[in-house]
C-alpha cells in the first residue's frame, strides 16, 4: 500500500483496480514512446524484419504489461496467505508464457533471416518447405520450455523430472521411432530438395497431386480432386517418386491417332503439324515430330509429339490437339476408323 491510495479510496477492489489502470497506462505509455522510436530508427535499415518482429510481439507485449498492473494491483487487497502465493503463481504462469511468445517470434524472424540468406539462390517452395518444418520443431521445443518454467513456478522440482526423463529416455526413443524417423525423413526431403512446397508429384497409382506442407511428421498432398492425402514422411523419403515439375517446368505430349488405309501417309503429317504449331502453349524446341508407328488391323496407326511451356498446361494442350487433328483431318477429307464387325447372313435355298 506505498501509493498511499488507501487514504483516499477505502475499499480495497476499487483501490485495486485503479491501481491495475494507472500501472497498465503508464507503462503502456513507456513502452508506445520506445515502439515510436524503435520504428523511426528502424525504418531507416534496408530489411523489415526489425518492423516484422514489433508487429509480431504488440500483443504479448500489451497482454505482459496487462499482467504487471495485475500483479501490482493484487497487493491492494487483503489476502490470506495461500490464495495470494496461488493468484501470484497463476499471474506469473501466464507472465512466462508471454515471454515465451516473445522469445519465440524473435529467434523464428532470426531463423527466417539466416535461412533466406543461407538458401539465397533456392526457389521460394524450398525454403517455406525448410521454416514450414522448423517452425513445427521450434514450437515444440518452445511449448516444452515453457511448461517446465511454469511447473518452476509451481514450486515442482524440475531436476528429479528431467533425471525421470533421462531414465525413460531409451524407452521413449523405442517408442518414438517412427515418429522420429518421419522427422528425420522431413528433413532429408528439405535438404535432398527432391520434392518442395508446390511440386507435382506421383507416388503410386493412388497417390498423386501437390505438395501441399512438408511438416514435422507428414506430407500434405492435395490431389486432383481437390482432397487432402497425408504421406508420412518416410514414406516420402523411401518411395520412388516421380516429380512432374522437375527438372524443368516444360513437359512433353504426346498425341495417339489413327487414319483409314489408303489415306495419304506424307499428308497427314504435313497437316497435323501444322495444326501442333497452333496450339497455344506449344514451344518449339524441341522440335515437334509426327511418326507413323504401325500398320494395325484396321489403321494406320500415329503418334504427335510435341512440348509445352509448363506441366501445368499439358491437359489443356492434350484437349486442343485431340480437337485440332480431328478437325484437320475430318476437313482434308482423311477417314479417322472406328471398329466395326461386318456380319454376313447365309441364305439357304429354297427347297
Amino acid at each position: 500500500m506505498a501509493w498511499g491510495l488507501e487514504n483516499y479510496i477505502v475499499n480495497d477492489y476499487l483501490r485495486a483496480f485503479v491501481v491495475l489502470l494507472i500501472v497498465f497506462a503508464v507503462v503502456r505509455a513507456i513502452l508506445i514512446i520506445i515502439e515510436k522510436i524503435a520504428v523511426k530508427l528502424t525504418s531507416k535499415t534496408k530489411t523489415d524484419v526489425d518492423d516484422k518482429f514489433i508487429t509480431k510481439t504488440s500483443k504479448p507485449i500489451t497482454a505482459l504489461v496487462f499482467l504487471i498492473g495485475i500483479r501490482v494491483a493484487v497487493n491492494e487487497i487483503l489476502l490470506t496467505e495461500y490464495l495470494a502465493n496461488v493468484i501470484n503463481q497463476v499471474i506469473w504462469s501466464f507472465i512466462v508464457v508471454c515471454i515465451g511468445f516473445i522469445v519465440y517470434y524473435f529467434i523464428d524472424i532470426v531463423l527466417f533471416v539466416l535461412i533466406g540468406k543461407a538458401m539465397k539462390g533456392e526457389s521460394n517452395s524450398a525454403r517455406k518447405s525448410l521454416m514450414g518444418l522448423l517452425h513445427s520443431i521450434m514450437q515444440v521445443v518452445f511449448i516444452a520450455i515453457v511448461l517446465l518454467y511454469i511447473l518452476e513456478v509451481w514450486g515442482i522440482q524440475i531436476g528429479p523430472f528431467l533425471a525421470a526423463l533421462g531414465i525413460a529416455g531409451l524407452a521413449v526413443a523405442l517408442a518414438l521411432q517412427p515418429a522420429m524417423s518421419n522427422i528425420f525423413s522431413g528433413v532429408s526431403i528439405i535438404l535432398d530438395k527432391s520434392v518442395k512446397v508446390g511440386d507435382l508429384i506421383y507416388l503410386d497409382d493412388t497417390t498423386r497431386g501437390r505438395v501441399n506442407r512438408i511438416g514435422l511428421r507428414s506430407t500434405r498432398i492435395i490431389t486432383f480432386d481437390n482432397e487432402l492425402i497425408i504421406v508420412p514422411n518416410s514414406k516420402v523419403a523411401d518411395n520412388r517418386i516421380q516429380n512432374i515439375g522437375e527438372p524443368e517446368l516444360k513437359t512433353r505430349v504426346v498425341i495417339p491417332f489413327g487414319v483409314a488405309y489408303g489415306s495419304d501417309v506424307d499428308k497427314v503429317k504435313k497437316v497435323v503439324l501444322a495444326e501442333i504449331r497452333k496450339i497455344k502453349h506449344f514451344i518449339s524446341e524441341p522440335e515437334p515430330v509426327v511418326r507413323f508407328l504401325e500398320m494395325a488391323n484396321s489403321s494406320l496407326n500415329f503418334k504427335a509429339y510435341f512440348y509445352v511451356d509448363s506441366y501445368e498446361n499439358k491437359w489443356i494442350a492434350i484437349d486442343e490437339a485431340n480437337t485440332r487433328i480431328y478437325n484437320i483431318l475430318n476437313k482434308n477429307k482423311v477417314l479417322i476408323p472406328f471398329p466395326q464387325m461386318d456380319v454376313y447372313l447365309k441364305r439357304e435355298g429354297k427347297k
